[in-house]
């Protein structure tokens, strides 16, 4: 007992020390440009907000800017405090804190969503709502919109609006020209039940891997491909590995703005009407940065030595007609007339 405790004051002052050393100090805040530069201190409202990711992708930044607009059109009765970079866990968590209510919003991938209701994983469909302009026109469609935007409700959420971070596709360390050459490719995809269904459809060898284990598992050669969008592969580094990208372009990724509807519901009705109204402004100008982000991250991968290739139209429907069971057991898990009407309005 008397060394614990003459060790106990002897490792409290080197914890100390190394918390104030030079080398502790030198390390970067990586959310430093996106401080608060207001006194939120007398606010009426927190609303806590998380996500996984880094606010350099504009679906990402989009809780900061929404921080700070609905700060101001609320005339500071609304505080936002952003949690970006999973800093309250991983999103399986994290869903789970708000449904309780001890997170209030959430910026929740829609690979993620689709587990909280079949009819989230809609945007996840192959060819669906596959492009920026679709995209646009599916959440200004009210009879589009309106059934997605409900979806959550059993499970006490509301999806107030959406945004995006670009359209999938299959960075690699081999180059994919066809699907011939994707055979090879051990494929990393997300904890999702739509992809996994999507893949064990189209025949391609696959990996279900937690977003954290990507980078080792690149490479160690684990995997030698990832699902994902040319934006997050170039922004987060994958193409120093994989520097090759197929643009399949079969579906956005996004981010559903989730919020526990108890406490929207404690909101005064004024307050209610500035928090939708700052989100949909929001949202729209986000969606309009990140299809700019998409040409910019593109050219600078381009630059920088990765290849990229696009699927001819022949294996584009080759993976359509694949799809086919997929499209028809989640059409029976969203409502395949709902799924009907979404792929006839959005001309597919």
């Amino acid at each position: 007992m008397k060394r614990v405790f003459v060790l106990f004051p002897l490792l409290v002052m080197l914890a100390v020390c190394f918390l104030l050393s030079p080398a502790f100090a030198g390390k970067k805040d990586p959310l430093a440009n996106w401080k608060t530069k207001f006194d939120y201190s007398g606010a009426e409202y927190t609303y806590i907000l998380s996500n996984i990711s880094h606010p350099v992708i504009q679906g990402v930044a989009n809780g900061y800017n929404f921080r700070d607009a609905l700060w101001k059109k609320s005339n500071g009765r609304i505080y936002v405090d952003y949690r970006p970079l999973a800093q309250l866990g991983g999103e399986k968590d994290v869903i789970s804190k708000l449904k309780i209510g001890a997170v209030q919003g959430m910026l929740a991938s829609s690979v993620a969503s689709a587990n909280i209701a079949d009819k989230l994983g809609i945007v996840n469909l192959p060819y669906v709502v596959d492009t920026y302009d679709k995209l646009e026109q599916f959440r200004t469609n009210p009879e589009l919109w309106g059934p997605y935007s409900n979806a959550a409700q059993s499970a006490g959420l509301m999806v107030v609006d959406i945004v995006n971070y670009g359209q999938y596709g299959w960075a690699t360390t081999t180059p994919v020209r066809t699907l011939a050459d994707a055979k090879s490719v051990n494929f990393r995809i997300a904890e999702a039940p739509v992809n996994i269904d999507l893949y064990k459809a189209w025949g391609n060898k696959f990996t279900v891997m937690p977003w954290p284990d990507v980078p080792q598992a690149l490479q160690t050669g684990v995997i030698n491909g990832l699902d994902h969008t040319a934006i997050v592969c170039n922004i987060t580094k994958k193409f120093t590995i994989a520097k090759y990208f197929t643009e399949a372009n079969y579906a956005q990724g996004l981010f559903l703005h989730l919020v526990n509807k108890r406490w929207f519901n404690k909101l005064p009705k004024d307050l209610q009407k500035t928090f939708l109204e700052v989100a949909a402004e929001e949202s729209t100008k986000t969606r309009a940065l990140t299809r700019e982000q998409h040409n910019t991250q593109i050219a600078k991968a381009k630059a920088a030595g990765v290849e990229f290739f696009q699927l001819s139209a022949a294996d584009k429907a080759t993976l359509i007609k694949r799809a086919q069971p997929v499209y028809a057991k989640w059409g029976k898990k969203i409502d395949t007339n709902y799924l009907a009407k979404v792929r006839t309005t959005l001309g597919n």
